[in-house]
């Protein structure tokens, strides 16, 4: 019984099957809680796939977790092989069965000692495996593996019967069982029968492409419980086993509005948020030494300055030398490592398959639980797989991160090629924000250009901007449209040098033609008040002309009437 995993969460709530956490990072989601309590799991693959080392694990991680002894009965390893094998693991077998939470049962099975009256006969084992269980209380059993049973056994009809009496003892016992078994040639198993009378079948995978080795599981069958479809990478390392689940494939994460600094003020500046949204996606893309890697690293300064956890996954460079070529743009990251505020994780693409990539980058985000990601190259993952391949890989990187609320930036390397192209277009299109850097060459000089290709949710400049990498830091410039178009570099340098000449010039041409005026404005208003001085002096003497002729003639007229009264003898009498 089968269902897509976008439905995985809504299945678990209606879930009625009890089940058995088995501990192992991942494969409890995909199985919607683990496997069936109380009944066999046949896990099936391939030599060199992983079968004991998966049981193995499912015995130790329920007896330090969730406290349920089990009983590990092996048929090919003795106790002190398996023992030594998981020690890398950190799990300590010899510790665990001294404090009887795991007991370890080596049986070497020969045809003849469980042979009676010419057929095969269980009842032996049954007995023995019995004690174990009654030994410790153990609730989880492994049978490592099953082919030893019945080697050599070609009566199908036996085979079947004894099958079903192991099975059906092991649900009586109440056990939740692991057997394990080798892939045959056109069926899961090598008698192809135990997947027909087990409740849970988990196929186990390796395969080698390209020569890189990569792991996978299945879930083949679930009886009476959902679970996940899909092929599953999984990942051995020195913790043991990890499965990334694929996530959901509905479109309904959380988003939010809150804000995060890109590290560089004008880049800010060019987004009405001043910054990237907080559980974003951005893609950095540009040629080789266009600074991408240093947009990165100012992106990480600036979120471990803000006490943001941030953790850098290196494909091409390693981190000494990242913190080296940062430190020549006053970044310095090591005081962030210092700190404890940012990790990284560097490993050559061709370590892994791509899918391990993504399993091992989820496992050490799980890990580490930063805020901030950083993965650069994503170039670099070609090598390893084709365009399609590394887009379905980010694809589910980001909807993992996106669930996460962890914000992540990539940097891609353009190379001006169809292969580019079709990265550059198939990633930008996943991302929420997508920088491109571009080379601008002209007299002779090489310089950087940078767009705000896209910026979901929030308005951004459409303007290009001169990227210049200096001593102390990221800056972007205005670019400068010159009489023959953009400018950068030197030519940009020239061209306001020789505005701001040709400035100085006007001004001085001004100012001599403000001096010239103001000269002549001083020449003009002496010669005003000489005139206005020569007109006083004017009029002040026709004044004079004038009241000397008006006393004069006063003076002449009681002079005439002086003479007029003498005359009339009015003198005469008067004197008398």
């Amino acid at each position: 019984m089968a269902v897509t995993d976008a439905n995985e969460n809504h299945a678990f709530r209606h879930e009625s099957l009890q089940k058995t956490l088995t501990g192992i990072p991942g494969l409890d989601d995909i199985t919607m809680g683990g496997l069936p309590k109380g009944r066999p799991t046949l896990v099936c693959g391939g030599p060199g796939c992983g079968k004991t080392l998966f049981s193995l694990e499912f015995i130790v991680k329920g007896a330090l977790q969730f406290n349920e002894p089990g009983v590990f009965m092996a048929f090919e390893e003795k106790a002190d092989e398996l023992a030594a094998n998981v020690v890398s693991l950190g799990f300590d077998l010899e510790e665990l069965q001294r404090e009887k939470k795991v007991k370890i049962d080596y049986v070497h099975v020969d045809k003849s000692e469980i042979e009676e009256t010419g057929e095969y006969n269980l009842d032996g084992l049954f007995i023995r495996l019995g004690y174990a269980i009654d030994s410790i209380g153990a609730k989880r059993v492994v049978l490592d593996t099953i082919e030893n049973l019945f080697s050599g056994l070609s009566n199908e009809g036996i085979l079947r019967s004894e099958l079903r009496r192991l099975f059906q003892w092991l649900k009586e016992k109440g056990v939740t069982a692991i057997i394990t078994g080798e892939r045959g040639e056109n069926t899961l198993t090598r008698q192809g029968l135990e997947e027909y009378v087990s409740d849970c079948v988990i196929l186990l995978d390796h395969r080698v492409i390209n020569q890189i080795s990569t792991r996978r599981l299945r879930i083949v069958k679930y009886r009476g419980s959902l679970h996940g479809t899909n092929e599953y990478p999984f990942l051995i390392d020195d913790e043991g086993i990890s499965v990334l689940p694929v996530t959901s494939l509905t479109l309904n994460k959380k988003v939010s509005s809150e804000s995060i600094s890109s590290g560089i003020d004008e880049l800010n500046n060019m987004m009405s948020k001043n910054g990237f949204f907080r559980g974003s996606s951005i893609l950095v893309s540009g040629t080789a030494g266009t600074g991408k890697t240093s947009i990165a690293g100012s992106f990480i300064d600036a979120s471990c300055k803000n006490k943001e956890k941030c953790l850098f996954f290196a494909f091409e460079e390693s981190p000494a030398q990242i913190i080296r070529n940062m430190s020549s743009i006053n970044i310095d990251l090591q005081a962030h490592i210092d700190s404890g505020l940012l990790e990284f994780f560097a490993s050559r693409p061709t370590l892994y398959g791509l899918e391990m990539h993504l399993v091992a980058i989820h496992k050490a985000i799980k890990k580490s639980k930063p805020s901030v990601v950083v993965l650069d190259p994503i170039t670099n993952l070609i090598t390893v797989g084709s365009v399609s391949e590394v887009k379905a890989m980010l694809v589910r990187l980001i909807d993992f991160l996106q669930e996460e609320q962890i914000t992540v930036m990539f940097t891609a390397l353009s190379m001006n090629t169809i292969v580019n192209d079709q990265t550059d277009e198939g990633v930008s299109s996943l991302v929420d924000c997508w920088l491109m850097i571009k080379d601008i060459e002209s007299n002779g000089e090489r310089n950087r250009g940078l767009y705000i290709m896209k910026s979901r949710g929030m308005q951004h400049s459409n303007q290009i901007r001169e990227f210049v990498i200096t001593d102390h830091g990221l800056e972007l410039i205005d670019v400068y449209l010159g009489p023959d178009g953009i400018l950068t570099g030197s030519a940009r340098e020239a061209q306001i040098l020789q505005e701001e000449t040709g400035e100085v010039l006007h001004t001085n041409a001004l100012g001599r033609k403000d001096r010239e005026l103001l000269r002549r404005r001083k020449v003009l208003e002496a010669k005003i008040d000489s005139l206005r001085f020569e007109f006083e002096s004017a009029e002040e003497e026709l004044n004079k002309v004038y009241i000397e002729e008006e006393l004069k003639k006063e003076f002449m007229e009681q002079t005439r009437q002086k003479m007029t009264d003498i005359r009339k003898g009015a003198g005469y009498r008067n004197e008398k």
